[in-house]
This record gives structure tokens, C-alpha cells and sequence, in this order.
């Protein structure tokens, strides 16, 4: 047998999950997003009708919509930097010379990451709590006034940013973590004999060095970022004031709440495309600045 058949006999069981579980799927969620797929189709596939982009087009007029979109770009726009930022300045202290523990402390970030993301909501809701929270707690030992993290809108996404930038903390900081490790130590000796100092150094070897892994932790922190879901519905609901109400927390209200399965399909998709024309973006900026 020729090693091309080989290939496809190894490659093939995982093709047939990727097969089932994803792209069939994947197509079933485009068919009914150009029906008026509801509650009553689920009780008979007669009741379906075939509606075109009757869908997209009342999403697209939908205030709650507009609403549920700005508040996904604000979390991504805001919450994406920070997050790369926090990661970054970890891994690099955990990398230094100086270091002591690195060990422990490289286990201890990353056990957020490997945590249910419910249950530690619960648990930040408690420490942001108006009365009773930590946090409040922390502050009004500094003079400060009590702040209504989740019940403000004004406070409620930053609040979520927030728990977010911890939560995903120590799964960039292994990632980027590993890449300082393959940058060689003669470049930092160079540097240093040329008088470089520490921020010269950062910009000049540390970054250009692990460029590939900041674009790939980028484009993983965007995709997960606008996947926004789970913090607002334990933490705020959605409120106060649709304040934290994101794209996905909409396709959930629209497919489980309301059955709207066509129209939330739609929502899925219009999601999926602003994902693929932002990582297309990065992809394209990145390279420029290579260049």
C-alpha cells in the first residue's frame, strides 16, 4: 500500500470525528438559519418554512442586538490586552535569572485554568459582593466607598474583565512561559554588552523572539474572549441594565429561552464570521510588522 493510503487509514478516525461532531453539525446550524425553525418545528419537521435571510436581516435590526455586539467588542477590546499583558509580565518575572520557586508558583496561576468556570464565578461573586465582598472590604480599609460591582452598569463589565484576566492568567503564562525558554541566552549577553538594559532588552530579544506565540495566544484569547457566556449568566444575568448581555448570552436567550432555534443559528454565524475577519486581521497586522 502506497504511504498516501497509510496516511488517510491513520488520519481517518479522526477525520470521522471531526466529520460527525463538528461539521455536520456545523451544517445543521446553517440550514436552520435560513428557517423559521421553533418550538413548534421541534414538534413537527412539517411546521418548518424556508424564510431566506429573513433571519440575518432581523438580527441585524434588532437594537438588542447592536447592544449585545458592542458590549462583546468592549470585553474583547479591553479584556484581550490586559489579559496578554498580565500573562506576559508573569512569564517574564517567572523567567528571570532571579526567580525563586518558579516551580510552584507556574502551578499555582495555572490552577485557575484547569477550574470550572462556574463555580469560581460563584465564588467571585461573593468577593464582589456590595456588602459582604472582599474586595469592598480591601477598599473601604483605604477610605474608599463600597462599589456595586454587579449591580452597576457602569462596573459590571469591568467587574468581568476582571474575573476573566485572572481566570485565563495562567494558561497564557505557561504558553508564553515555554517560549522565553526557547530564546537563546547569547542574545541577552549581547545586548547586555552593548548596554542594553532591561526594557531594551524586552523590546529588542524578548519580543521579537516569541512573536509567533504572542499571535497564537492572541488569537486563542480573542476566539475565547468573544465567546462571552458563562461569566454573565452566574455572575449578572445579562444586567443590570443589558449591560453585560454578549452575543453568545443573546444565541442562548434566543435558542433556549425564547426556541428560536433558526434565528439563534443566525446569531452563531454572524458570531463566527466577526471571529474569523478578526483573527484574518491580526494574522495580517502581525505579518506587516514582521515585515
Amino acid at each position: 500500500m502506497s504511504r498516501a493510503v497509510w496516511g488517510w487509514l491513520f488520519a481517518g478516525p479522526a477525520l470521522v470525528v471531526i466529520v460527525v461532531f463538528f461539521l455536520l453539525p456545523v451544517l445543521a446550524a446553517l440550514v436552520l438559519s435560513v428557517t423559521d425553525y421553533d418550538l413548534y418545528a421541534i414538534a413537527s419537521i412539517h411546521n418548518v418554512r424556508f424564510v431566506g435571510l429573513r433571519n440575518y436581516a432581523d438580527l441585524l435590526t434588532n437594537p438588542l442586538f447592536w447592544q449585545a455586539l458592542g458590549n462583546t467588542v468592549y470585553f474583547v477590546v479591553v479584556g484581550v490586552p490586559l489579559s496578554l499583558a498580565a500573562s506576559l509580565g508573569g512569564a517574564v518575572l517567572l523567567h528571570a535569572k532571579t526567580a525563586r520557586y518558579a516551580g510552584f508558583f507556574r502551578t499555582a496561576y495555572f490552577a485557575p485554568s484547569v477550574t470550572t468556570v462556574v463555580a469560581v464565578a460563584v465564588i467571585w461573586r461573593y468577593l464582589l459582593h456590595t456588602r459582604y465582598g472582599l474586595i469592598n472590604y480591601a477598599l473601604a480599609q483605604l477610605g474608599i466607598a463600597p462599589i456595586d460591582w454587579l449591580g452597576d452598569p457602569h462596573w459590571a463589565m469591568p467587574a468581568i474583565i476582571l474575573f476573566a484576566v485572572w481566570k485565563n492568567f495562567g494558561y497564557n503564562l505557561v504558553i508564553l512561559l515555554a517560549a522565553l525558554g526557547t530564546i537563546p541566552a547569547d542574545l541577552y549577553e549581547a545586548a547586555e554588552l552593548d548596554g542594553a538594559g532591561a526594557w531594551a532588552q524586552f523590546r529588542h530579544v524578548t519580543v521579537p523572539g516569541i512573536r509567533g506565540t504572542l499571535v497564537f495566544v492572541g488569537i486563542l484569547t480573542v476566539a475565547g474572549y468573544f465567546q462571552l457566556f458563562a461569566e454573565p449568566y452566574v455572575m449578572t444575568q445579562g444586567g443590570p441594565a443589558q449591560s453585560t448581555l454578549s452575543v453568545l448570552y443573546l444565541l442562548y436567550d434566543e435558542g433556549f429561552k425564547w426556541w428560536n432555534l433558526g434565528r439563534a443559528s443566525a446569531v452563531a454565524f454572524v458570531l463566527f464570521l466577526l471571529m474569523y475577519a478578526t483573527a484574518l486581521v491580526q494574522a495580517k497586522f502581525t505579518q506587516e510588522r514582521a515585515s
